[in-house]
């Protein structure tokens, strides 16, 4: 049986690109090694496969990584049969039992001093927490360093996120062109899925919907379910997916079959303006917070509340740091990517808006990375 190699696969120029930017990160922040976590929980699983090129399939997994030296993959025991193992491009591999103890073990038999931790806020396992704990280890939180290592994208990385973009593009206009009123929330979301799925996606899909009457959308974002769609509806079907090569991005459109009403037009207004001032203030050496005060300005000067920030940064891990929002001075380097989605509804909180675009920072703005106009969608389309 021949064996499938991904077009997708980061060249080794690529790999020590990656280990040269989060050891100087290491440097910086006086570590002699790094553990960096990754869990089947999505959106979170990227990590790890940044730097080992593992693809999490079930459970849990970690890369221990020296100041100087061979860095070791560790897997737990009960999961050396899931997942493809041979992916992994770095020669190191650990099977323990309790990974946190072995980890523990080998970083007290090699002194370690200081450790830092990718995954400590969100993703390690508690239990193997508690053994390094327990180790008397000196453990230090390094999500934000560890993502700001990795903000800007190779290339080769950008290759994944275009491809991973076009995928989603072909899901929300999947989801336009089927559109029928009497079509249930779940059997709609169900064509992008299959979609999704046939792209080669595997579970690194967050698929998720705003929606509500007359022309309106609620704030609350939700599961899909088997409620009836109306062509009174206005709805947003929010995908977020990772193509082949691991790459998250985001898009999504409102879809309204008979149009939204005066309020929510008005927010859609507002919400152009945004995209427009993005185009314009997203661009290598703003800060995270200087995008955010430009970009948010019509937002804000029409009283609406912000349920969430501008955007974030985004790449193999769903969520990455920085926030495009207050408190972030990280300088926006060429090439970062980032999603933006302002979360607005009004002071009552009956009307919302919310949906999501993929930018890349350029040297003189940002590249709306899915090139589909901002409007308001009908259903039945068949391109955007």
């Amino acid at each position: 049986m021949s064996k499938y190699i991904s077009p997708y696969t980061p060249s080794q120029g690529e790999i020590e690109r990656r280990y040269i930017n989060v050891r100087n990160a290491m440097q910086q922040a006086g570590l002699d090694y790094l553990i960096v976590s990754g869990s089947e929980y999505t959106g979170f699983e990227g990590a790890v496969r940044y730097m080992c090129g593992f693809h999490i399939l079930h459970r849990y997994a970690y890369v221990v990584i020296p100041l100087t030296g061979d860095p070791v993959a560790v897997f737990p025991r009960e999961a050396t049969w899931v997942g493809d193992h041979g992916a992994t491009f770095i020669a190191k591999r650990e099977f323990p039992a309790h990974c946190g103890e072995w980890m523990a073990g080998f970083l007290k038999d090699k002194r370690a001093s200081k450790v830092g931790v990718y995954g400590l806020e969100y993703v390690m396992n508690v239990r193997d927490y508690a053994a390094l704990q327990k180790a008397g280890l000196d453990l230090v939180d390094f999500d934000t360093p560890f993502d700001y290592a990795r903000a800007q994208k190779s290339e080769e990385e950008l290759a994944s996120v275009r491809h991973s973009m076009e995928i989603n593009k072909a899901g929300v206009l999947a989801v336009l062109k089927a559109y029928r009123e009497g079509m249930t929330e779940a059997a709609l979301m169900g064509v992008a899925e299959e979609l999704f799925a046939a792209a080669g996606t595997a579970r690194k899909t967050m698929d998720m919907m705003c929606s509500g009457p007359n022309g309106s959308i609620s704030p609350q974002m939700v599961f899909p379910t088997g409620r009836a769609l109306r062509d009174s509806d206005a709805m947003v079907y929010g995908l977020e997916i990772a193509g082949e090569g691991g790459h998250w991005v985001e898009f999504s459109r409102v879809l309204a079959p008979q149009g939204v009403d005066a309020v929510t037009l008005e927010m859609f207004t507002a919400y152009q303006e945004f995209h427009e001032l993005v185009r314009i203030h997203m661009k290598a050496g703003a800060t995270a917070e200087e995008v955010h005060r430009a970009c948010s300005k019509p937002l804000l000067d029409r009283g609406y509340r912000l349920g969430h920030v501008s955007g974030h940064s985004i790449g193999m891990t769903m969520i990455e740091m920085p926030r495009i929002g207050e408190g972030y001075d990280f300088v926006l380097p060429e090439n970062m990517v980032c999603s933006m989605h302002p979360h607005i509804m009004t002071e009552d909180r009956t009307h919302s808006l919310y949906f999501q675009e993929t930018y890349r920072v350029g040297k003189n703005g940002g590249e709306a990375l899915s090139g589909v106009p901002i409007k308001v969608y009908h259903g039945g389309e068949s391109s955007f």
